[in-house]
Protein backbone atom coordinates (compact mmCIF):
# COMPACT_ATOMS: atom_id res chain seq x y z
CA UNK A 1 0.00 0.00 0.00
CA UNK A 2 1.41 3.39 -0.97
CA UNK A 3 0.75 5.96 1.71
CA UNK A 4 0.13 9.66 1.13
CA UNK A 5 3.39 11.58 0.98
CA UNK A 6 3.94 13.68 4.15
CA UNK A 7 4.29 16.87 2.09
CA UNK A 8 0.90 16.17 0.53
CA UNK A 9 -0.59 15.56 3.98
CA UNK A 10 0.75 18.96 5.05
CA UNK A 11 -0.91 20.63 2.07
CA UNK A 12 -4.19 18.94 2.97
CA UNK A 13 -3.81 19.97 6.62
CA UNK A 14 -3.24 23.55 5.49
CA UNK A 15 -6.54 23.38 3.59
CA UNK A 16 -4.98 23.43 0.14
CA UNK A 17 -7.00 20.49 -1.23
CA UNK A 18 -8.23 20.95 -4.78
CA UNK A 19 -10.84 19.18 -6.86
CA UNK A 20 -8.02 17.44 -8.76
CA UNK A 21 -7.62 13.68 -9.02
CA UNK A 22 -4.41 13.64 -6.95
CA UNK A 23 -6.10 15.18 -3.91
CA UNK A 24 -9.24 13.08 -4.43
CA UNK A 25 -7.12 9.91 -4.50
CA UNK A 26 -5.22 10.98 -1.40
CA UNK A 27 -8.47 11.68 0.46
CA UNK A 28 -9.87 8.28 -0.58
CA UNK A 29 -6.71 6.62 0.73
CA UNK A 30 -6.88 8.59 3.99
CA UNK A 31 -10.46 7.43 4.58
CA UNK A 32 -9.28 3.81 4.34
CA UNK A 33 -5.83 4.09 5.99
CA UNK A 34 -5.71 4.63 9.75
CA UNK A 35 -2.04 5.60 9.71
CA UNK A 36 -2.44 8.35 7.12
CA UNK A 37 -5.68 9.47 8.77
CA UNK A 38 -3.87 9.81 12.13
CA UNK A 39 -1.00 11.74 10.52
CA UNK A 40 -3.41 14.12 8.81
CA UNK A 41 -5.31 14.60 12.07
CA UNK A 42 -2.06 15.40 13.90
CA UNK A 43 -0.89 17.83 11.22
CA UNK A 44 -4.29 19.51 11.17
CA UNK A 45 -4.06 20.02 14.95
CA UNK A 46 -0.61 21.59 14.56
CA UNK A 47 -1.85 23.92 11.82
CA UNK A 48 -4.91 24.89 13.89
CA UNK A 49 -2.76 25.52 16.96
CA UNK A 50 -0.32 27.61 14.96
CA UNK A 51 -3.09 29.66 13.36
CA UNK A 52 -4.85 30.32 16.65
CA UNK A 53 -1.74 31.02 18.76
CA UNK A 54 -1.79 34.24 20.72
CA UNK A 55 1.01 36.15 22.39
CA UNK A 56 -0.22 34.91 25.79
CA UNK A 57 0.43 31.35 24.55
CA UNK A 58 4.16 31.98 24.53
CA UNK A 59 6.06 30.55 27.51
CA UNK A 60 7.22 34.00 28.63
CA UNK A 61 7.80 37.34 27.02
CA UNK A 62 11.43 38.36 26.83
CA UNK A 63 12.37 40.90 29.48
CA UNK A 64 12.11 44.52 28.40
CA UNK A 65 15.87 44.95 28.88
CA UNK A 66 16.45 42.47 26.03
CA UNK A 67 14.41 44.58 23.63
CA UNK A 68 16.13 47.77 24.85
CA UNK A 69 19.55 46.28 24.10
CA UNK A 70 18.45 45.10 20.67
CA UNK A 71 16.90 48.46 19.87
CA UNK A 72 19.96 50.30 21.18
CA UNK A 73 22.18 48.14 18.99
CA UNK A 74 20.09 49.00 15.93
CA UNK A 75 19.37 52.66 16.61
CA UNK A 76 21.15 55.42 18.51
CA UNK A 77 17.83 56.67 19.94
CA UNK A 78 16.45 55.04 23.10
CA UNK A 79 13.13 53.25 22.61
CA UNK A 80 9.97 54.93 23.79
CA UNK A 81 8.47 53.25 26.86
CA UNK A 82 5.33 51.30 26.20
CA UNK A 83 2.31 50.72 28.36
CA UNK A 84 2.24 47.44 30.31
CA UNK A 85 0.32 44.81 28.38
CA UNK A 86 0.49 46.76 25.10
CA UNK A 87 1.39 44.56 22.16
CA UNK A 88 3.68 46.01 19.55
CA UNK A 89 4.42 45.08 15.98
CA UNK A 90 7.56 43.40 17.34
CA UNK A 91 5.40 41.17 19.57
CA UNK A 92 3.26 40.16 16.61
CA UNK A 93 6.37 39.46 14.52
CA UNK A 94 7.78 37.33 17.33
CA UNK A 95 4.53 35.36 17.52
CA UNK A 96 4.54 34.88 13.75
CA UNK A 97 8.17 33.73 13.82
CA UNK A 98 7.48 31.26 16.62
CA UNK A 99 4.40 29.96 14.82
CA UNK A 100 6.39 29.49 11.62
CA UNK A 101 9.12 27.70 13.57
CA UNK A 102 6.58 25.34 15.13
CA UNK A 103 5.06 24.60 11.73
CA UNK A 104 8.51 24.04 10.19
CA UNK A 105 9.34 21.61 13.01
CA UNK A 106 6.10 19.72 12.39
CA UNK A 107 6.79 19.57 8.65
CA UNK A 108 10.33 18.33 9.26
CA UNK A 109 9.08 15.65 11.63
CA UNK A 110 6.44 14.56 9.13
CA UNK A 111 8.99 14.42 6.34
CA UNK A 112 11.40 12.36 8.44
CA UNK A 113 8.60 10.04 9.51
CA UNK A 114 7.68 9.53 5.86
CA UNK A 115 11.26 8.70 4.92
CA UNK A 116 11.53 6.26 7.82
CA UNK A 117 8.27 4.54 6.79
CA UNK A 118 9.46 4.20 3.21
CA UNK A 119 12.66 2.53 4.42
CA UNK A 120 10.89 0.19 6.83
CA UNK A 121 7.97 -0.20 4.47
Amino acid sequence: MTHVDPAHLVELALGHATAGEEDAGALRHIRQCGRCRDELRTMTRVVTAARTAQLVDLPAAPPERVWRRITHGLSPEPPAPRAPGAHTKRDRLLLTALTATALAAALTAAHRAGRLRRRTG
